[in-house]
Protein backbone atom coordinates (compact mmCIF):
# COMPACT_ATOMS: atom_id res chain seq x y z
CA UNK A 1 0.00 0.00 0.00
CA UNK A 2 1.20 3.60 -0.93
CA UNK A 3 2.67 5.41 1.93
CA UNK A 4 2.12 8.93 2.72
CA UNK A 5 5.08 11.65 2.64
CA UNK A 6 5.97 12.94 5.43
CA UNK A 7 8.12 16.26 6.19
CA UNK A 8 7.31 19.75 6.36
CA UNK A 9 4.06 19.74 4.73
CA UNK A 10 2.26 16.12 5.63
CA UNK A 11 2.02 14.31 9.14
CA UNK A 12 2.13 9.90 9.16
CA UNK A 13 -0.76 8.28 7.84
CA UNK A 14 -2.04 4.74 8.38
CA UNK A 15 0.45 3.50 5.87
CA UNK A 16 3.53 4.86 7.97
CA UNK A 17 5.75 2.37 8.56
CA UNK A 18 4.15 0.57 11.61
CA UNK A 19 7.32 -0.26 14.00
CA UNK A 20 9.17 2.85 13.23
CA UNK A 21 6.99 5.37 12.98
CA UNK A 22 9.49 7.31 11.07
CA UNK A 23 8.46 9.95 9.30
CA UNK A 24 11.46 10.35 5.95
CA UNK A 25 12.73 13.64 5.09
CA UNK A 26 12.21 15.27 1.78
CA UNK A 27 15.83 16.88 0.95
CA UNK A 28 16.70 20.27 2.43
CA UNK A 29 13.36 19.90 4.39
CA UNK A 30 13.56 18.82 7.98
CA UNK A 31 11.17 16.66 9.35
CA UNK A 32 7.38 18.24 11.20
CA UNK A 33 6.46 17.78 14.51
CA UNK A 34 3.24 16.29 14.66
CA UNK A 35 1.61 19.63 16.51
CA UNK A 36 3.23 21.84 13.97
CA UNK A 37 0.37 23.16 11.23
CA UNK A 38 0.54 20.88 8.08
CA UNK A 39 1.04 24.33 5.74
CA UNK A 40 3.09 26.49 7.71
CA UNK A 41 5.36 28.66 5.63
CA UNK A 42 7.75 26.99 3.70
CA UNK A 43 10.91 27.89 2.43
CA UNK A 44 11.05 27.15 -1.42
CA UNK A 45 13.44 28.21 -3.42
CA UNK A 46 11.53 30.48 -5.96
CA UNK A 47 12.30 28.83 -9.81
CA UNK A 48 14.63 31.10 -12.25
CA UNK A 49 13.71 32.04 -15.22
CA UNK A 50 15.36 29.48 -17.54
CA UNK A 51 14.09 26.85 -15.03
CA UNK A 52 9.87 27.82 -15.07
CA UNK A 53 10.41 28.31 -19.14
CA UNK A 54 11.51 24.70 -19.00
CA UNK A 55 8.60 23.25 -17.29
CA UNK A 56 5.52 22.20 -19.26
CA UNK A 57 2.29 23.55 -18.78
CA UNK A 58 0.81 20.62 -17.00
CA UNK A 59 3.82 21.19 -14.15
CA UNK A 60 1.70 24.18 -13.04
CA UNK A 61 -1.94 24.05 -11.11
CA UNK A 62 -3.22 27.35 -12.60
CA UNK A 63 -2.18 28.60 -16.19
CA UNK A 64 -5.31 31.62 -17.33
CA UNK A 65 -6.72 32.67 -20.51
CA UNK A 66 -3.30 34.99 -21.01
CA UNK A 67 -0.77 32.03 -20.53
CA UNK A 68 0.06 33.15 -17.47
CA UNK A 69 1.57 29.82 -15.49
CA UNK A 70 0.96 29.58 -11.62
CA UNK A 71 1.70 27.42 -8.44
CA UNK A 72 4.40 25.34 -9.97
CA UNK A 73 3.44 20.74 -9.14
CA UNK A 74 6.54 19.58 -10.65
CA UNK A 75 7.88 18.19 -7.17
CA UNK A 76 6.95 17.43 -3.69
CA UNK A 77 8.06 20.79 -2.25
CA UNK A 78 6.36 22.81 -4.80
CA UNK A 79 3.15 21.04 -4.63
CA UNK A 80 3.41 21.75 -0.38
CA UNK A 81 4.08 25.56 -1.22
CA UNK A 82 1.35 25.27 -3.64
CA UNK A 83 -1.54 23.85 -1.28
CA UNK A 84 -0.02 26.75 1.54
CA UNK A 85 -0.51 29.51 -1.59
CA UNK A 86 -3.66 28.31 -3.25
CA UNK A 87 -6.19 30.56 -1.61
CA UNK A 88 -3.60 33.78 -2.06
CA UNK A 89 -4.32 33.65 -6.14
CA UNK A 90 -6.92 35.56 -7.30
CA UNK A 91 -8.22 33.08 -10.16
CA UNK A 92 -10.46 34.63 -12.97
CA UNK A 93 -13.53 32.46 -12.55
CA UNK A 94 -15.20 29.33 -10.36
CA UNK A 95 -14.10 27.26 -13.38
CA UNK A 96 -10.28 27.86 -13.70
CA UNK A 97 -10.35 27.66 -9.49
CA UNK A 98 -11.79 24.23 -9.59
CA UNK A 99 -10.14 23.39 -12.25
CA UNK A 100 -6.21 23.97 -10.29
CA UNK A 101 -7.54 22.59 -7.27
CA UNK A 102 -8.30 19.39 -8.92
CA UNK A 103 -4.79 19.92 -10.69
CA UNK A 104 -3.37 20.47 -7.15
CA UNK A 105 -5.05 17.36 -5.10
CA UNK A 106 -3.67 15.18 -8.36
CA UNK A 107 -0.23 16.26 -7.82
CA UNK A 108 -0.62 15.71 -4.15
CA UNK A 109 -1.96 12.62 -4.63
CA UNK A 110 0.87 11.28 -7.23
CA UNK A 111 3.67 12.61 -4.22
CA UNK A 112 1.71 10.77 -1.58
CA UNK A 113 1.55 14.41 0.59
CA UNK A 114 -1.65 13.91 2.59
CA UNK A 115 -3.61 18.01 2.24
CA UNK A 116 -4.34 18.64 5.88
CA UNK A 117 -3.47 22.48 6.21
CA UNK A 118 -5.52 22.68 2.37
CA UNK A 119 -8.21 21.21 3.95
CA UNK A 120 -8.17 23.46 6.82
CA UNK A 121 -8.36 26.49 4.15
CA UNK A 122 -11.26 25.29 2.28
CA UNK A 123 -13.16 23.85 4.80
CA UNK A 124 -15.60 26.46 5.39
CA UNK A 125 -16.71 26.09 1.21
CA UNK A 126 -16.36 22.09 1.42
CA UNK A 127 -18.73 21.57 4.24
CA UNK A 128 -21.48 23.63 3.03
CA UNK A 129 -21.79 21.33 0.28
CA UNK A 130 -24.89 19.41 0.66
CA UNK A 131 -26.68 15.85 -1.15
CA UNK A 132 -27.04 17.46 -4.63
CA UNK A 133 -24.52 19.09 -5.33
CA UNK A 134 -21.17 17.72 -6.81
CA UNK A 135 -19.64 14.86 -4.33
CA UNK A 136 -15.82 16.14 -3.44
CA UNK A 137 -12.83 14.36 -4.68
CA UNK A 138 -9.06 14.34 -4.02
CA UNK A 139 -8.44 13.76 -0.18
CA UNK A 140 -11.76 13.15 1.70
CA UNK A 141 -13.03 10.97 4.22
CA UNK A 142 -15.25 8.00 4.06
CA UNK A 143 -18.02 7.15 6.99
CA UNK A 144 -19.19 3.54 6.91
CA UNK A 145 -22.04 2.31 9.45
CA UNK A 146 -23.31 -1.01 9.97
CA UNK A 147 -26.14 -1.72 12.39
CA UNK A 148 -24.78 -4.66 14.94
CA UNK A 149 -26.87 -7.82 15.32
CA UNK A 150 -29.46 -7.23 12.53
CA UNK A 151 -30.27 -10.66 11.65
CA UNK A 152 -31.33 -11.12 15.87
CA UNK A 153 -32.99 -8.18 15.32
CA UNK A 154 -34.93 -8.86 12.19
CA UNK A 155 -35.77 -12.41 14.31
CA UNK A 156 -36.95 -10.65 16.79
CA UNK A 157 -39.27 -7.59 15.15
CA UNK A 158 -40.17 -9.47 11.90
CA UNK A 159 -41.92 -7.37 9.36
CA UNK A 160 -41.11 -4.38 12.05
CA UNK A 161 -37.23 -4.15 11.00
CA UNK A 162 -38.43 -2.60 8.37
CA UNK A 163 -39.95 0.50 10.20
CA UNK A 164 -36.69 0.16 12.40
CA UNK A 165 -34.58 0.44 9.84
CA UNK A 166 -36.28 3.57 8.43
CA UNK A 167 -35.98 5.33 11.91
CA UNK A 168 -32.54 4.59 12.25
CA UNK A 169 -31.71 6.12 8.60
CA UNK A 170 -33.60 9.19 9.69
CA UNK A 171 -30.94 9.49 12.23
CA UNK A 172 -27.86 9.10 9.84
CA UNK A 173 -29.23 10.98 7.34
CA UNK A 174 -30.01 13.74 10.20
CA UNK A 175 -26.41 13.60 11.23
CA UNK A 176 -24.63 13.40 7.99
CA UNK A 177 -26.47 15.94 6.76
CA UNK A 178 -26.03 18.52 9.45
CA UNK A 179 -22.30 17.98 8.93
CA UNK A 180 -22.29 18.41 5.75
CA UNK A 181 -21.53 15.17 4.03
CA UNK A 182 -22.94 13.76 1.67
CA UNK A 183 -25.36 10.10 1.60
CA UNK A 184 -23.69 7.80 -1.20
CA UNK A 185 -25.13 4.26 -0.90
CA UNK A 186 -27.84 2.66 1.84
CA UNK A 187 -28.05 -0.81 1.48
CA UNK A 188 -30.01 -3.05 3.99
CA UNK A 189 -28.47 -2.41 7.36
CA UNK A 190 -24.95 -0.79 5.91
CA UNK A 191 -24.38 3.15 4.52
CA UNK A 192 -22.24 5.23 3.15
CA UNK A 193 -21.15 8.82 3.35
CA UNK A 194 -18.40 10.80 2.01
CA UNK A 195 -17.20 13.98 3.91
CA UNK A 196 -14.40 16.65 2.06
CA UNK A 197 -12.80 17.13 5.63
CA UNK A 198 -12.42 14.72 7.94
CA UNK A 199 -13.75 16.57 11.02
CA UNK A 200 -17.07 17.15 9.93
CA UNK A 201 -17.30 13.20 9.61
CA UNK A 202 -15.85 12.36 13.40
CA UNK A 203 -19.01 14.87 14.28
CA UNK A 204 -21.29 13.62 12.40
CA UNK A 205 -20.75 9.64 13.78
CA UNK A 206 -20.40 11.18 17.73
CA UNK A 207 -23.66 12.60 16.32
CA UNK A 208 -25.19 9.60 14.87
CA UNK A 209 -24.05 7.28 18.61
CA UNK A 210 -25.07 10.24 20.98
CA UNK A 211 -28.90 10.06 18.85
CA UNK A 212 -29.39 6.11 18.83
CA UNK A 213 -27.85 5.85 22.76
CA UNK A 214 -30.94 8.14 23.53
CA UNK A 215 -33.30 6.69 20.78
CA UNK A 216 -36.13 4.71 23.03
CA UNK A 217 -36.06 0.74 21.77
CA UNK A 218 -38.65 -0.46 19.55
CA UNK A 219 -40.04 -3.56 21.08
CA UNK A 220 -37.13 -3.47 23.74
CA UNK A 221 -34.84 -4.06 20.78
CA UNK A 222 -31.53 -1.62 21.15
CA UNK A 223 -29.78 -0.64 17.96
CA UNK A 224 -26.12 -0.59 18.20
CA UNK A 225 -24.49 0.89 14.86
CA UNK A 226 -20.59 0.56 14.13
CA UNK A 227 -18.95 3.12 12.38
CA UNK A 228 -15.88 2.89 10.57
CA UNK A 229 -14.03 6.24 9.16
CA UNK A 230 -11.00 6.34 6.96
CA UNK A 231 -9.73 9.60 4.91
CA UNK A 232 -7.87 8.77 1.97
CA UNK A 233 -7.56 9.27 -2.05
CA UNK A 234 -10.30 7.46 -3.46
CA UNK A 235 -11.53 7.40 -7.04
CA UNK A 236 -14.93 9.06 -7.87
CA UNK A 237 -17.36 7.94 -10.28
CA UNK A 238 -20.62 10.17 -11.21
CA UNK A 239 -22.14 9.20 -7.73
CA UNK A 240 -19.88 6.81 -6.16
CA UNK A 241 -16.63 6.15 -5.28
CA UNK A 242 -14.31 3.03 -5.49
CA UNK A 243 -10.74 1.85 -5.15
CA UNK A 244 -8.96 0.53 -2.11
CA UNK A 245 -9.45 3.28 0.40
CA UNK A 246 -12.83 2.67 0.01
CA UNK A 247 -12.60 -0.97 0.74
CA UNK A 248 -10.35 0.42 3.94
CA UNK A 249 -12.73 2.09 5.12
CA UNK A 250 -15.50 -0.90 4.97
CA UNK A 251 -12.94 -3.22 6.70
CA UNK A 252 -12.45 -0.65 9.36
CA UNK A 253 -16.38 -0.35 10.10
CA UNK A 254 -16.57 -3.91 9.99
CA UNK A 255 -14.13 -4.91 13.35
CA UNK A 256 -15.75 -2.54 15.37
CA UNK A 257 -18.49 -2.96 17.61
CA UNK A 258 -22.37 -1.82 18.05
CA UNK A 259 -21.49 1.91 19.94
CA UNK A 260 -17.71 2.04 18.73
CA UNK A 261 -16.30 4.80 16.00
CA UNK A 262 -13.25 3.47 14.71
CA UNK A 263 -10.73 5.38 12.38
CA UNK A 264 -7.74 4.78 10.83
CA UNK A 265 -4.24 6.91 11.72
CA UNK A 266 -5.19 9.29 7.94
CA UNK A 267 -8.68 10.60 9.55
CA UNK A 268 -6.78 10.91 13.20
CA UNK A 269 -3.94 13.13 12.34
CA UNK A 270 -5.97 14.90 9.86
CA UNK A 271 -8.23 15.32 12.93
CA UNK A 272 -5.35 16.42 15.02
CA UNK A 273 -3.87 18.98 12.81
CA UNK A 274 -6.98 20.75 11.88
CA UNK A 275 -9.36 20.88 14.29
CA UNK A 276 -8.97 18.24 17.43
CA UNK A 277 -11.18 20.21 20.22
CA UNK A 278 -13.66 17.69 22.19
CA UNK A 279 -12.21 14.61 20.58
CA UNK A 280 -9.87 12.02 21.97
CA UNK A 281 -8.05 8.82 19.99
CA UNK A 282 -7.60 6.20 21.56
CA UNK A 283 -4.89 3.68 20.31
CA UNK A 284 -6.00 -0.08 19.39
CA UNK A 285 -2.68 -1.23 17.80
CA UNK A 286 -1.98 -2.20 14.32
CA UNK A 287 -4.09 -4.55 12.34
CA UNK A 288 -3.89 -6.94 8.95
CA UNK A 289 -7.23 -5.83 7.90
CA UNK A 290 -9.15 -8.33 5.56
CA UNK A 291 -7.37 -7.67 1.71
CA UNK A 292 -5.18 -5.24 2.53
CA UNK A 293 -1.55 -5.79 1.94
CA UNK A 294 -0.52 -3.62 5.29
CA UNK A 295 -0.91 -3.32 8.22
CA UNK A 296 -2.94 -0.39 9.62
CA UNK A 297 -3.30 1.51 12.86
CA UNK A 298 -6.48 1.49 14.35
CA UNK A 299 -7.63 4.32 16.90
CA UNK A 300 -11.39 4.70 18.87
CA UNK A 301 -12.63 8.00 19.02
CA UNK A 302 -13.72 9.43 22.39
CA UNK A 303 -16.20 12.14 23.30
CA UNK A 304 -18.39 13.34 25.76
CA UNK A 305 -21.23 10.63 26.14
CA UNK A 306 -19.40 8.39 24.33
CA UNK A 307 -19.34 4.44 25.43
CA UNK A 308 -15.97 3.94 26.12
CA UNK A 309 -15.37 0.27 26.84
CA UNK A 310 -15.65 -2.30 23.86
CA UNK A 311 -14.80 -6.01 23.75
CA UNK A 312 -10.89 -6.30 21.15
CA UNK A 313 -11.69 -5.59 18.05
CA UNK A 314 -13.37 -8.14 15.38
CA UNK A 315 -10.17 -9.16 14.09
CA UNK A 316 -7.75 -12.67 14.49
CA UNK A 317 -4.65 -11.55 13.83
CA UNK A 318 -2.86 -8.27 15.49
CA UNK A 319 1.24 -7.00 14.61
Amino acid sequence: MSRAVTGDAAFSTSWANPKTRQRPRDAGHAAARADTPLLASLAVARLKPTERAGLPDRAFAYVDSKGRRRLPIHDAAHVRNALARFGQVDFEDDAARELARKRLLQAAKRFRIVPIGFITSEIQSAGSERRGRPLPSGFVTMLMTDIEGSTALVRRLGDGYGQLLDEVCVELRKAIDEAGGHEIEARADEFFAVFAAPRPAVDAAIAIQLALRDRVPRDGAEVRVRIGIHSGYPTSTADNYIGLDVNTASRICAVGHGGQIVVSDNTRESVKATSPAGVRFIALGDHRLRGLPDPVPLFQVGAKGLATRFPPLRITART
